[in-house]
Formats: C-alpha cells, sequence, structure tokens
C-alpha cells in the first residue's frame, strides 16, 4: 500500500508538459535519433560530401536513414520505414538540405540532424517577429543557398507591413546577428544555418504542407489568453498576439476616423519607446553585472554566475535580455563550468546591441533633440546680448 501511494504521489506532481501525449512522442523520437547518431552502436553513417568546388558537411542520405530505420526498428516493409521516417522529419528532427518540404526520399538525397536546441520538446512558440528578423537575416547575407523562396519573400512582406513601427528594432537585431555570424567558421555557419532555415520550415511551413506544431490542443487554450508570454527563438520576449500576420485571414476592419489613428499611433510610440528604454536599461544592468563577476573572488564566482543566469538569461528571467539563438546557447553550456568569463559571448552581443540600438535611439530621441534645441536657443540669446553690448558701447 505505501508503495502504491508513493507511485501515485509521483504521478501526481510529474510534470504535465512531460506526461503530455506529444511530449512522449517527441521523447521516443529523440531516443531514435540519438540512436542513429551514435557511430559505436552502428548508427548512420554522417560525412562530409565532396561537391564541385566545395564540400557538404556533415549530411547522411536517404537510403541510409531507410536502411537504419529497417535494420533496428524491426521493419519489413521499405514504405512503412519511408513513412516512419517521414513523420520524424516533419517534426524536424531531420531535415533535407537543399528543400523546404519536410519528407523523406529512399535515394541519394542528402539530410542533415537538427541541432538539439531547436527540437520541439522545447516548447518553441515562435513570435512572428523572430520570423522577421529571421527573414530580415537571410536577404542581408549575400549567399543563393539563404535566396528568400517566393512564400518566404510574401511573408516577410506581410510582416513588414504588420511591423511597420517596429521595423527598425527587427532590421538592427538581424543586423547585429548577421555580423556576428560572419565570425565564424565557414562550415560551422552553413551547418546552422541549415538548421535554422530546417526550424522555421517546421514552425512556419510551406503552404500546402502540414503544421505539426499546430495540431496540440493545449495552444488552442492558451489562444484565449493573449497576455501569455511566449518563448522566443531569438530572446526578443513580448506578450503574444492573437492574430499571425502570415497564416490568419484577414477580418473585417470597421470604420475608423483620423482623431481614432491618431491615438493608436501616439499610444504605440509610447509604447514602443516604453519598451526600448527598458530593453536599454536591462542590457546595460547585464553588461554591469558581467563586469563586476569578472573582478569577483574565485569562490564566489559559481553563485554569480546563477544570479546573473537566474535574472536576465533563466526561463522566465525577471529581466530578460535579447540573445541570438546560438549565443544563448554557448552561454548555456558554459554556465555548467563556471567561470569569470562564463557570459563572455552574450555581454559581446549585448554591447552590440547597444552600441547600434540604444545610443543610436537615444540621438534620435525626444529628450536629446530637446537638449540640442534648447543649447541652440543659448548660443543665439547670448549672440544677441553680445550684439546690443557692442552696439551700446
Amino acid at each position: 500500500m505505501a508503495q502504491g501511494a508513493t507511485d501515485q504521489s509521483n504521478v501526481e506532481t510529474a510534470d504535465p508538459e512531460e506526461s503530455s501525449p506529444n511530449m512522449i512522442v517527441y521523447r521516443k523520437i529523440e531516443d531514435i535519433i540519438t540512436r542513429m547518431q551514435d557511430d559505436k552502436a552502428g548508427g548512420v553513417p554522417i560525412r562530409t560530401v565532396k561537391s564541385f568546388l566545395s564540400k557538404i558537411p556533415s549530411v547522411v542520405t536517404g537510403t541510409d536513414i531507410v536502411q537504419w530505420l529497417m535494420k533496428n526498428l524491426s521493419i519489413e516493409d521499405p514504405v512503412e520505414a519511408i513513412h516512419m521516417g517521414s513523420l520524424i522529419s516533419a517534426q524536424g528532427y531531420i531535415f533535407p538540405i537543399s528543400d523546404h518540404v519536410l519528407t523523406l526520399k529512399d535515394d541519394g538525397t542528402f539530410y542533415r540532424f537538427q541541432a538539439p536546441y531547436f527540437w520541439p520538446s522545447n516548447c518553441w512558440e515562435p513570435e512572428n517577429t523572430d520570423y522577421a528578423i529571421y527573414l530580415c537575416k537571410r536577404t542581408m547575407q549575400n549567399k543563393a543557398r539563404l535566396e528568400l523562396a517566393d512564400y518566404e519573400a510574401e511573408n516577410l512582406a506581410r510582416l513588414q507591413r504588420a511591423f511597420a513601427r517596429k521595423w527598425e528594432f527587427i532590421f538592427m537585431q538581424a543586423e547585429a546577428q548577421v555580423k556576428i555570424d560572419r565570425k565564424k567558421d565557414k562550415t560551422e555557419r552553413k551547418i546552422l544555418d541549415s538548421q535554422e532555415r530546417a526550424f522555421w520550415d517546421v514552425h512556419r511551413p510551406v503552404p500546402g504542407c502540414v503544421n505539426t506544431t499546430e495540431m496540440d490542443i493545449r495552444k488552442c487554450r492558451r489562444m484565449k489568453n493573449p497576455q501569455k508570454v511566449k518563448k522566443s527563438v531569438y530572446g526578443v520576449t513580448e506578450d503574444s498576439q492573437s492574430q499571425s500576420p502570415v497564416h490568419m485571414p484577414s477580418q473585417p476592419i470597421r470604420k475608423t476616423t483620423k482623431e481614432d489613428f491618431r491615438k493608436q499611433i501616439t499610444f504605440l510610440n509610447v509604447q514602443i519607446d516604453r519598451h526600448c528604454l527598458k530593453m536599454s536599461k536591462v542590457a546595460e544592468r547585464f553588461w554591469l553585472a558581467v563586469q563586476d563577476l569578472k573582478r569577483q573572488p574565485l569562490q564566489d564566482v559559481a553563485t554569480r554566475v546563477e544570479e546573473i543566469w537566474q535574472e536576465f538569461l533563466a526561463p522566465g528571467a525577471q529581466s530578460p535580455i535579447n540573445l541570438d539563438s546560438h549565443s544563448y546557447e554557448r552561454t548555456s553550456q558554459n554556465v555548467q563550468d563556471p567561470g569569470r568569463y562564463t557570459f563572455e559571448d552574450a555581454q559581446e552581443h549585448i554591447y552590440k546591441l547597444m552600441k547600434s540600438d540604444s545610443y543610436a535611439r537615444f540621438l534620435r530621441s525626444n529628450t536629446y533633440q530637446d537638449l540640442l534645441l534648447a543649447k541652440k536657443k543659448g548660443k543665439s540669446l547670448a549672440g544677441k546680448r553680445l550684439t546690443g553690448l557692442m552696439q551700446s558701447s
């Protein structure tokens, strides 16, 4: 009886996310993917393929995946193995490197494994601002493999109209990420670009493809709460929107007056200014905290690292900062072995954002413009007084 009571209490205290049907499926798929990548246990051979004037790193063929599934999952029919592989690919765990359609083919098509950071078990619910940053970043990179598809270009145009008031902020975020990406190794950058593209192929799929992320009934319930904060891919946290400019059909709009438009624009400007000011202050606090960490005694470093992580970077942090996915992943790994330079990558990213965004925004702010105007008026008044004195003498 005592054992039964213990088991019952364990079930009751289990994480509801972990016991959800989707999460159970994700864990099973991840177990298969882990075995598939284990060379010592007879996994799928991952290799670098030489092509004309270039190399294709870390790829496997569709045939290799199908054969592995048949051998290790006791599947006799190749069609069943292809179907199983397509289901895994539809969730984003494996993806073709040259196609936006996530399906498995039993041929020499090259596939790549998704990074664990982008696995759906991380409960991603990316915002349209994240998608806008990603598409904007793609337009800044002069690579044929990163050119936007037709449907992506249409989505970018819709997002640009929907976020017209904050597009400057989105553009600066994308520009900062491009500068950071250019410092990475060419091979690593090529792999990360394809993994990021595959992530968005899952969450913003090609028209006509099934969106596997929209099948969870819990998401439908969460849509009733428009104030719920979603998890952001690039660290841009904001209130979720009930309407998606990419996927939701346009709703009938009532006639509004010029005064309504004026009030709405004024309200949005105030909200954006407040949000940007808050972000600038949080970024400055984080940068100073990291600087202070470098001067801490060695015995206090681990405790201080944990405090900074919980305040600025942990899920549900009180003062979240904007980090790109790669910097966040590296910082998450560094926290496991805390040191004075654990947040070096994050600090560098935040410094660039402050330099390109916060300072430039301050120069364009009404406060700074008023100061300049007051200074000019002061000079003109002083000049008039001096002229008057010279004439009187």
